[in-house]
């Protein structure tokens, strides 16, 4: 492997140790790297034939998830480790029931990566988006295992394409075959002389599809909405997010809100409710009595979200003045349109439902406000931008099932 990425791992992984002195999650990190190689040798058998999947974080994983309950329903018997790169995933997800064990994948290098599938010793290896670490794939290949991604997606401005991306495209061609999002990424890897693709969409589709069909109901929350005129269901904020739609949700009565933070220790959860300025409970001491009396609910339990965007009529969709908007499919499956902010450019799913009339990207509360009135005075507009959402989900349903009839004969 190249010099140059070799010494940028060693640097990162410097980096993350260093961060470790004050950074929960790099400490929780290292911690569980620590004991990766130990607790495969005490809970899997290399010779059971191991299907092995590796994510990033929890993002990733639901796009796995889909794959991986496949799996299990026509061989129930197949053997698979689920490994992680973050904390956010591996401490959500670590027992995780479909699967035979759960582990954080230690950093890329030679030595790791050699050590880690000498004992694992998969059949075969998923990975699963954006995970590209070349010393594991270069190892995989010299092994002879057969390596595949799934749900990926590619940019012309990504590494991959530049003129001097030789070794990032080289690390490509370890893949026996890459399941691409869209025909724009089959045909950026064409042109970069990689021609095992498969343009056959996103899994998260049906991920959220199959969350739809088996969504939990919440009396308390039923009641709450009851005789609501508008409800916004608000997922994953950020205090960015919630800088917008609150000063908004403040001045208009007839509005209800749901909150659900993505982070929510004590503090952040009483700052706040410090900004709102109507009458407001926290889920977990709200009571079926007294629900409907409140304007805002804020969400402080795990778990529920996915579920939640059935009592709305829009949701606004956090991340989108940070890193990244978080799911926005969650909230369209349910036939409602989404709110969301400007960072949303990797999303094919934002762009597509913005030019379909599905999905509404801001970035002030002005434009908020100008589209969260039109959709609270024009019902028309509300159940037109609501249903091309949910159709547009719909459509592109099926990426799952066309992975799995592709690997089948390896998958069991």
């Amino acid at each position: 492997m190249d010099l140059l990425y070799d010494l940028g791992i060693r640097a990162y992984r410097a980096a993350v140790r260093l961060a470790s002195i004050r950074n929960k999650k790099a400490r929780l990190m290292l911690k569980g790297m620590s004991k990766t190689f130990k607790k495969l040798r005490e809970n899997i058998d290399p010779d059971s034939g191991i299907i092995w999947m590796h994510v990033a974080s929890l993002g990733e994983f639901e796009q796995g998830r889909p794959l991986i309950e496949m799996i299990k329903r026509n061989s129930p018997d197949a053997h698979i480790v689920l490994s992680f790169f973050s904390p956010s995933g591996y401490e959500v997800r670590k027992n995780y029931p479909l699967v035979d064990t759960v582990v954080y994948l230690p950093f890329d290098t030679a030595h790791n990566a050699s050590k880690f599938l000498s004992i694992l010793k998969p059949k075969v290896a998923i990975f699963v988006k954006y995970e590209f670490w070349s010393n594991y794939l270069l190892t995989l290949k010299r092994h002879g295992v057969p390596t595949y991604i799934i749900s990926s997606i590619f940019r012309p401005g990504q590494r991959f394409f530049k003129p001097w991306g030789a070794m990032f495209r080289g690390t490509l061609k370890c893949f026996d075959r890459l399941y691409v999002q869209d025909e724009q990424s089959r045909e950026l890897l064409h042109n970069a002389g990689i021609n095992n693709v498969v343009a056959c969409g996103d899994t998260r589709f049906d991920r959220v599809a199959s969350v739809k069909s088996n969504a939990k109901q919440f009396p308390i929350i039923e009641k709450f909405v009851e005789n609501a005129q508008f409800t916004l269901v608000m997922g994953s904020s950020w205090e960015p997010d919630e800088e917008i739609v609150i000063p908004y949700f403040n001045e208009h009565p007839g509005m209800k809100l749901i909150i659900a933070p993505h982070e929510f220790d004590r503090k952040r959860l009483l700052e706040l409710l410090g900004h709102i300025g109507r009458k407001t409970q926290f889920y977990s001491q709200a009571t079926l009595d007294e629900a409907a009396n409140f304007d805002c609910l804020i969400i402080d339990s795990f778990g529920l979200l996915s579920s939640l965007y059935q009592y709305g009529q829009a949701a606004y969709i956090g991340g989108g003045f940070g890193h990244g908007i978080h799911n926005i499919n969650e909230a369209a499956v349910y036939g409602i349109p989404v709110i969301f902010g400007p960072r949303h450019e990797k999303f094919l799913e934002a762009h597509d439902l913005i030019e379909c009339g599905g999905g509404f990207s801001i970035n002030s509360p002005e434009q908020f406000a100008e589209v969260i009135d039109r959709l609270t005075t024009d019902a028309s507009a509300l159940h037109t931008a609501g249903q091309v959402a949910g159709q547009y989900i719909e459509s592109h349903l099926g990426a799952t099932q066309v992975i799995y009839d592709d690997l089948k004969h390896l998958l069991k």
